[in-house]
């Protein structure tokens, strides 16, 4: 599976590139602290297959990396898609190295 870190992320954000930002937590999670990514819950994915975009960068997060890993396994193997990338480490990882005034729940 393909990653970014948290650092390339905020270099791609602080390079305006053309990527798409994608959060599978809860809303209750991106209420408490969110880095912008469009909220499409874990549970949701599968109705939601049209707002993932096929034609470039695609970086799929949650808490830790752990719920974007399975989105994007699902992803891969039952809608081909070849563009996600998983935040290593997830907006933990950010709240730790990037932003430390945000406390994910």
């Amino acid at each position: 599976m393909k990653e970014v870190t948290v650092q390339e992320l905020k270099s791609m954000m602080d390079a305006h590139e053309n990527f798409q930002l994608i959060d599978v937590r809860e809303p209750h999670e991106a209420e408490a602290c969110s880095i912008n990514g469009e909220l499409i819950p874990m549970a949701e994915v599968p109705s939601n297959i049209d707002k993932i975009s096929r034609d470039k960068k695609v970086i799929i997060h949650c808490r830790s990396g752990a719920r974007s890993s399975n989105i994007i396994q699902y992803l891969e193997q039952n809608h081909q898609f070849e563009n996600l990338y998983n935040l290593k480490g997830g907006i933990m990882a950010w709240a730790k190295e990037i932003d430390t005034s945000l406390n994910p729940i």
